[in-house]
């Protein structure tokens, strides 16, 4: 259900524009007027001081103090000629003494593993600290470019917000209210509790949840039985989600909506009493992979919601972080209450059991860090900071935020130095690729379907593309899109573990990224480059990764590059036991013996690197097949954008 009327992260939007201000664009940084860090008797309520009194002791509403983070700048590489790095401890003395400004949190380098993955430009560490806008824009003017001195905004997690196109912003507060009583049951006719129902007119819709009954009653003001657009059923679990356009609804009397099980759709059956592979490992060639090959030694850790560990397939988890209540309960991060970390464990490494989905990595040491709800980017900071010290190969971040944070990414580097990869879900907006996916230091990734793998009156349904290719794939309608894309992933139903010990079919970039996040544990922890020239943990090993995984990926759907990157990476090809496309048609052009090689290189004058151009240059010398295959490769001779080979 929408929880931000703009499609974006929770929250994040309300938290940029009080970052910018009025008249102030997204990327205008630039001190409001006014700024100071003189005496507080210069600011009014506004800018954060104490409200003007009011009559009979009431309280007037002013803008409250806002949070930030505070780190010294760092230039990756040679420093500047003239610019002298600000030291965090002076920096944080002086804050201190402001009274104004209260010191919230300091987070970073807590042992000598950290001090690794400081690299050339050093690394100090993040203020948190709560201050008016006036006083955090003249201290950016008094640090001269060597602070960093941004808002502390909120994340949100990149799982898709249902928001039709036709929803406006006009309230209504008279007139009209059309009312209807939705009952909720499954196909054995007993009740469905806590399913999340929407209706959806031509104004604002109305969401609730259904009781132990199964029912709920929706009101709405200024709508008709004729207005109604749409009905939507979202259950917590076990079930399959429903949509209706134009749903007949009857306001006299309850409207009964039957789910469907997720056992009752052929690629389910069974399920969960019986192990399933789900479409999305099957997709990704995962269940051709030998048994032993299950991310032994390889610590992976899921920034997210935390894990459940009351969970079959998770139980074994022994390791996390509450971010969030770090200062109270730092050990709750086992208990989930929005189940998305678990969803994503899941697809990573859940247990290989008789029953249920067995996750990419089974065997590799999941590690927990709990940032949601509330989390802000100085938690994700600290979370990168845990990864660092607890030396994570690999971190799934299924979030995002509202604007890039140039604290944040000074993280990200420290965390790449010490060899983590971060994959990252690129967005469910729809729009440009959102941040931390649009880093360069990160592996961004899309999201894809597939038909029949969901019913069609479900809001799975909602994510179909015109660009279906002849095997079934679709890029999402949802999945965020640009050039940072690196590969796309199975985002459309797909069904994993959620609290307490269940399991839910979801859609998003956030359950695309965990089957890449599970297969870069599989290439660390099997492919041969890894055991031997990149077993040190090293940026270049982060890059070797990321490299590996993308030649192994293959075209999926009709969509362009910016749409699904390289395509979908197959587990196969990225562990090492086969060939990719590429090497494979270098094989047959070396096979030709020098003569052929010399006439192929020929060939390439006018390639520009299309394959188009490959394929015409090699004349005769492939197989039809292979030739047709170079045809389909849309992104050059070094990137295998494939079609399919064979299976």
């Amino acid at each position: 259900m929408p929880k931000n009327p703009d499609g974006g992260p929770a929250g994040s939007q309300d938290n940029a524009d009080e970052r910018r201000g009025p008249g102030r664009g997204p990327n205008d940084n630039r001190p409001q007027a006014g700024a100071g860090l003189g005496p507080a008797a210069d600011e009014g309520p506004a800018a954060g001081g104490a409200p003007a009194a009011a009559t009979s002791g009431n309280r007037t509403v002013g803008e409250r103090k806002k949070q930030f983070v505070i780190a010294p700048r760092v230039h990756d590489g040679m420093t500047p000629l003239g610019f002298s790095p600000l030291s965090l401890a002076s920096v944080e003395q002086a804050l201190r003494a402001s009274p104004d400004i209260e010191i919230v949190d300091t987070v970073g380098q807590k042992n000598a593993v950290g001090a690794l993955a400081d690299g050339m430009g050093g690394g100090q560490g993040v203020l948190v600290a709560r201050m008016s806008d006036q006083k955090a824009g003249m201290l950016h003017q008094q640090a001269q470019g060597r602070l960093v001195v941004e808002r502390d905004q909120y994340l949100g997690l990149m799982d898709t917000q249902l928001q039709p196109h036709f929803v406006t912003n006009v309230i209504p507060t008279s007139g009209p209210a059309f009312t209807a009583t939705i009952t909720v049951v499954g196909k054995d006719g007993n009740p469905v509790p806590d399913c999340e129902v929407s209706l959806f007119g031509s104004m604002l819709p109305a969401t609730a949840s259904t009781d132990a009954s199964g029912s709920v009653t929706l009101q709405l003001f200024g709508e008709t039985a004729s207005s109604i657009r749409s009905l939507y059923v979202k259950p917590r679990a076990d079930h399959w989600s429903f949509y209706q356009r134009d749903p007949d609804i009857n306001p006299d009397g309850p409207n009964m909506v039957t789910l469907r099980a997720l056992a009752d759709w052929p690629t389910l059956a069974g399920f969960p009493r019986q192990k399933t592979v789900g479409w999305g490992q099957k997709a990704m060639r995962m269940d051709q992979l030998p048994q032993t090959y299950r991310g032994q030694g390889i610590k992976i850790a899921v920034i997210d919601s935390g894990l459940a560990t009351s969970h079959d397939s998770l139980n074994r988890v022994r390791a996390g972080f509450d971010i969030v209540n770090k200062k109270t309960s730092p050990t709750t991060w086992n208990e989930d209450t929005l189940g998305h970390g678990t969803h994503c464990a899941g697809v990573i490494g859940g247990a290989d059991l008789a029953s249920g989905i067995r996750g990419f990595a089974p065997d590799a040491e999941l590690h927990a860090c709990k940032l949601f709800p509330g989390g802000q980017v100085s938690q994700l900071i600290d979370a990168l900071e845990y990864c660092i010290e607890k030396q994570i190969d690999v971190v799934n971040l299924s979030l995002g935020g509202a604007e890039p944070s140039e604290a944040l990414e000074q993280q990200i580097m420290r965390a790449k130095r010490a060899g983590i990869a971060c994959i990252v879900a690129a967005g469910n907006s729809g729009g440009p690729v959102q941040y931390p996916a649009s880093s360069p230091h990160v592996l961004a990734v899309a999201a894809i379907g597939k038909l029949d793998e969901f019913p069609p009156d479900s809001y799975h349904a909602q994510t179909l593309t015109q660009n279906v290719d002849a095997n079934g794939y679709f890029s999402a309608s949802f999945s965020c899109y640009g050039p940072q894309i690196g590969v796309c992933g199975p985002g459309v139903a797909i069904a994993s573990a959620v609290p307490p010990n269940n399991y839910a079919a979801w859609d998003g970039t956030s359950m695309a990224a965990p089957h890449i996040t599970g297969l870069a544990a599989l290439v660390l922890a099997h492919h041969p480059e890894f055991q031997s020239m990149f077993r040190l943990r090293s940026a270049e090993r982060v890059e070797r990764l990321f490299q590996v995984i993308r030649a192994s990926a293959r075209r999926v759907s009709l969509g362009d590059p910016g749409h699904i990157g390289l395509g979908l990476p197959d587990a196969v090809v990225a562990v090492g036991l086969q060939p990719g496309m590429v090497a494979q048609a270098m094989g047959s052009m070396l096979g030709q013996g020098e003569a052929g090689l010399g006439g192929a290189i020929g060939g390439l004058g006018n390639f520009g690197g299309m394959a188009g151009g490959l394929a015409g240059g090699l004349g005769g010398m492939l197989p039809i097949h292979q030739q047709m295959l170079l045809r389909q490769m849309p992104f050059g001779m070094g990137v295998p954008g494939l079609g399919r080979i064979g299976w």
